[in-house]
Formats: structure tokens, C-alpha cells, sequence
């Protein structure tokens, strides 16, 4: 089974779904088809570093090029 890939755009709808719009997180799991685990780990991710969250497939964070170099 291959893993299912997710945009940034995707990941920060469903993170304003439970933060901004009131919907549980079990809910919004149901409606989109997720794990409830993962989305509660996007909601902790964005929490985190909201400027930063989610950076894409193969980037890095600016901290983490830091420490790459």
C-alpha cells in the first residue's frame, strides 16, 4: 500500500477546520479520510511554529539547514 501524500494548502484546511471553525478533531478525521493521530499532529505541528509548519516535500526548515551545514 503506498503512503498517501498530503499538500501544505490540504494540511492547513484541516488544521483551520478544528482551530478556527470548532470542529472536533475526531470529527474532522472522519470527514477527511486521516487518522485522527495525524491530524492531531498537524494541529501540534502548526500550533508549534505556525510560519513554518509544513514546508514541503524534501525542504527543510530554516533550523534544520542550519544544522545540516
Amino acid at each position: 500500500m503506498e503512503r498517501r501524500k498530503f499538500s501544505r494548502e490540504f494540511k492547513l484546511e484541516a488544521v483551520r477546520l478544528v482551530r478556527d471553525r470548532g470542529v472536533a478533531v475526531a470529527q474532522a478525521a472522519r470527514d477527511l479520510d486521516l487518522h485522527v493521530n495525524v491530524l492531531r499532529k498537524w494541529v501540534r505541528e502548526q500550533s508549534a511554529d505556525p510560519q513554518q509548519a509544513f514546508p514541503g516535500h524534501g525542504q527543510m526548515k530554516p533550523e534544520q539547514l542550519e544544522i545540516e551545514k
